[in-house]
C-alpha cells in the first residue's frame, strides 16, 4: 500500500486555499499515486506540453496554441503560421515527419509577432528537425524553448552584393552588365535565405560575310535558373569576394574589298563570369565560291555562291549543357543561316534559333543565329546585348550580356 507522508495539511479557508506542508518541505510521490489539483494554478502559464495531432500536415496551415504537429514536406516546402494575437504561455510544437526538411524546408510564419526577438520567419531546414515555441511577451514574442539541435531553426540571411545596373523583381535582385565590371559579394546569406546566384552569360555574335556570304553564329549561351530546361546549369554558390565580369562585343562583318577578294567576317568576343566562359559566335563565310562558316558558341553559316560550303561547328569549345549549335551548310543561291542557342542554322531563313529567358524579369530573346540573304532583314531584329549573329551583307554581330540574379528578401 502506498502512502504520502507530510508534516501537516493546513486549511486556509479565509483565502480559499489549502497548504500542503510547510515552506521548504520536500514531497516524494510514490509510483501509482496521482495528485489531482482541482483548483486554479496561477503564475506558471502552461506546463510546457502540447497535444500532438494525429493528422499529418502535408500543406500550409495555421497552428493552434497547445498543439504539436508532424509536418510532411515530401511533396514540397510547407509554412506553419503561428496563432495571431497570442497570450503569454501559448505553445506550439513542430516536427519534421518524413526527415525531408533538408530538401523541402518548414517555414515558421510569425504572423505579426516576433520570434526570439526577431521580426522574421525562421526555417527548419535540417533533416528530422523539431522545435517547441512558447509565447513570452510583445518584445521577444515566441521563444524557442526546445529543439532537437540548435541548428534546427535559423532566420533567413540573404546575399548582399554590388555591381552592374541593379533592379529588383519580386524577392529577387538583378545585376545587369552590358560591359566589363565586377560583381562584388559583400556578405553571404544562409540556406534559409540565399547562398547561390543564377546567371545568364551571352557572348557577342559573329559577323556576317559579304556577297553570297553566310550569316554569323550566335554568341555562346550559358545560364542557370531561367530559360529552356535543356540548357539549364546549376546555380553558383558564392562567397564574399569580387567576381570579374567580361562582356564580349559582336564580330565585325565582312566588307568587300575595292578589288576582290572578299574579306572575311570576324568571330564574336567571349563573355565570362564565375570562371564560366561563353564563346563568341562563329563568323559567317564571305567568299562567293566555296567557303565555310567559322566555329564558335554557335557556328557561322556557309557561303552560298559556287559550290557552297560547310557551316561552322557550334558549342566550340564543348561545354555541358551545350552553349550553341552548328551553322547551316550546303550550296544555295545565297548564304546560309548561322546557328543559335536553340537550334542549328537551317532553311527557311526565317527560322528563329534563339531562346527566351526571363532572368531580367521579362521574357527576352537571346542568342539568335543571323539570317542570311543579300539585303534580306533578319526574322529577329538585332539589338545590343543580345548575342545575335550578324545578318545581311557585311553586318556585325550583336554584343553580349551578363546578368546575375539572386534572392535578397
Amino acid at each position: 500500500m502506498s502512502e504520502v507522508k507530510v508534516n501537516k495539511i493546513s486549511p486556509r479557508t479565509n483565502c480559499g486555499t489549502t497548504t500542503l506542508g510547510d515552506s521548504g518541505d520536500t514531497f516524494t510521490i510514490p509510483a501509482g499515486v496521482t495528485i489531482t489539483n482541482n483548483g486554479t494554478q496561477t503564475g506558471f502559464g502552461r506546463a510546457g506540453s502540447v497535444d500532438w495531432q494525429t493528422a499529418i500536415k502535408t500543406s500550409d496551415f495555421t497552428a493552434v496554441s497547445g498543439e504539436g504537429y508532424f509536418v510532411n514536406t515530401t511533396s514540397g516546402a510547407i509554412t506553419v503560421t503561428l496563432p495571431s494575437s497570442p497570450s503569454a504561455g501559448a505553445i506550439v510544437a513542430v516536427k519534421d515527419y518524413a526527415n525531408t526538411a533538408d530538401t523541402n524546408s518548414i517555414t515558421i510564419g510569425r504572423n505579426g509577432s516576433n520570434i526570439d526577438g526577431t521580426a522574421g520567419d525562421p526555417v527548419i531546414a535540417n533533416e528530422g528537425g523539431s522545435i517547441v515555441l512558447v509565447y513570452a511577451d510583445a518584445t521577444k514574442g515566441w521563444l524557442v524553448v526546445e529543439a532537437a539541435q540548435k541548428s534546427d531553426i535559423a532566420f533567413p540571411a540573404f546575399i548582399v552584393a554590388t555591381g552592374g545596373t541593379i533592379t529588383t523583381c519580386g524577392n529577387d535582385k538583378i545585376h545587369t552588365f552590358t560591359g566589363p565590371g565586377t560583381f562584388t559579394v559583400c556578405s553571404v546569406g544562409n540556406p534559409a535565405g540565399s547562398t547561390t546566384v543564377d546567371y545568364l552569360i551571352v557572348a557577342g555574335g559573329g559577323g556576317m560575310g559579304y556577297g553570297y556570304g553566310g550569316a554569323g553564329g550566335a554568341g555562346g549561351y550559358r545560364a542557370s535558373g531561367y530559360g529552356p530546361s535543356p540548357l539549364q546549369a546549376t546555380a553558383i554558390t558564392v562567397s564574399a569576394q569580387g567576381y570579374p565580369i567580361v562582356v564580349g562585343g559582336g564580330g565585325a562583318g565582312g566588307p568587300i574589298m575595292p578589288v576582290g577578294p572578299y574579306s572575311p567576317a570576324s568571330k564574336g568576343v567571349a563573355s565570362s563570369a564565375f570562371s564560366l566562359t561563353s564563346e563568341g559566335g562563329g563568323f559567317g563565310a564571305s567568299t562567293p565560291s566555296s567557303s565555310n562558316g567559322g566555329p564558335g558558341g554557335s557556328g557561322g553559316g556557309a557561303g552560298g555562291g559556287g559550290g557552297g560550303g560547310t557551316g561552322g561547328t557550334g558549342n566550340t569549345p564543348p561545354v555541358s549543357p551545350p552553349q550553341g549549335n552548328n551553322g547551316e551548310s550546303g550550296p544555295a543561291p545565297e548564304g546560309h543561316q548561322g546557328g543559335g542557342a536553340g537550334a542549328a542554322g537551317a532553311s527557311p531563313r526565317a527560322g528563329v534559333t534563339g531562346v527566351s529567358n526571363a532572368i531580367n524579369g521579362t521574357s527576352t530573346k537571346y542568342a539568335c543565329g543571323g539570317r542570311s540573304g543579300q539585303g534580306t532583314p533578319n526574322a529577329m531584329v538585332p539589338r545590343s546585348n543580345s548575342g545575335f549573329g550578324g545578318k545581311c551583307q557585311g553586318v556585325a554581330g550583336c554584343s553580349g550580356v551578363v546578368i546575375v540574379r539572386y534572392k535578397f528578401q
